[in-house]
């Protein structure tokens, strides 16, 4: 049997409470199309050990899209971390595989990258598929982003607390309301903050922009500036670095996960494989 046919299937334990019988598919299904080691951690230092141990056996995750950030995220640092260009596929890495389990909202990462959501589909792309070079983006603390991120506007200032009128006053008030035209609300204006974001060393904006979006695309990290008044900066580079001031800024990446704040922060793009249909 070739090494291709040898699976470790790593079974996150939030699948098995949410959807025991997905995942007793899913094994049953890969265990008679593969030789299998099936594996059932209890929580995250069990999870990376088991992976860690996996030999020439092909990596498969069964769970959702944080079990699966979380196996590139280890790959990756396996092969070298922020120095690394690959986490995966012919540089020495394995091609990850994954059986999507989870709430629906959980696996919004899982469909972007064209994994199949049902389970007995998705054991058979495991078995059946190819590994398919991706794009990813990593940032200078080692963090990993499969799908792409944002960095928001900050929230608005909460609005001043408005004292109600006596109780002697309420009549008086009501009828003035009656006698008056609604007037149109008006629109609040965009928050922005000020961010210096570079590209491949090229400044794109040093002011108030209302959010910056980067993503992996065919081996560059595609950003995009957006101006407070509608305006878009767009680029491709190898390297993205965003600074702000003293207050920092936060960004949002896979699974919704919140980093920041930060006062600097760079992307680099890298690579990594997934088996796909």
């Amino acid at each position: 049997m070739s090494a291709a046919d040898q699976l470790l299937v790593v079974i996150d334990p939030v699948a098995r409470r949410i959807d025991g019988e997905s995942v007793r598919i899913a094994k049953d299904v890969l265990c008679a199309g593969a030789q299998a080691k099936i594996c059932w951690p209890e929580g995250v230092e069990e999870f990376s050990r088991a992976l860690s141990r996996r030999g020439a056996r092909r990596p498969v995750v069964v769970g959702d899209d944080l079990t699966l950030l979380r196996t590139v995220t280890l790959l990756h640092k396996e092969r070298g971390g922020a120095g690394s260009r690959g986490a995966g596929g012919s540089r020495g890495g394995p091609a990850v595989a994954m059986v999507p389990v989870g709430a629906a909202a959980s696996l919004e990462l899982a469909r972007s990258l064209g994994v199949p959501t049902g389970a007995v589909a998705a054991a058979r792309a495991v078995l059946d598929g190819a590994p398919r070079r991706l794009d990813l983006l990593v940032d200078d603390g080692d963090g990993v982003v499969l799908g792409g991120l944002r960095i928001p506007a900050p929230p608005p200032a909460p609005a001043p607390a408005v004292r109600a009128p006596a109780p002697a006053v309420w009549s008086a008030c009501r009828s003035l309301v009656r006698t008056l035209v609604r007037a149109p609300a008006p629109v609040a204006a965009a928050v922005a903050q000020r961010l210096r974001v570079e590209a491949d060393g090229i400044l794109l904006s040093d002011a108030p922009v209302t959010g910056v979006s980067l993503s992996g695309l065919n081996g560059l990290a595609r950003v995009v500036v957006e101006g407070r008044s509608g305006e878009r900066v767009c680029a491709g580079a190898e390297v993205v670095t965003v600074t702000s001031g003293e207050a920092g800024f936060r960004y949002r990446g896979d699974a919704e996960q919140v980093g920041g704040p930060v006062r600097s922060r760079t992307w680099r793009v890298a690579t990594w494989t997934l088996t796909l249909p």
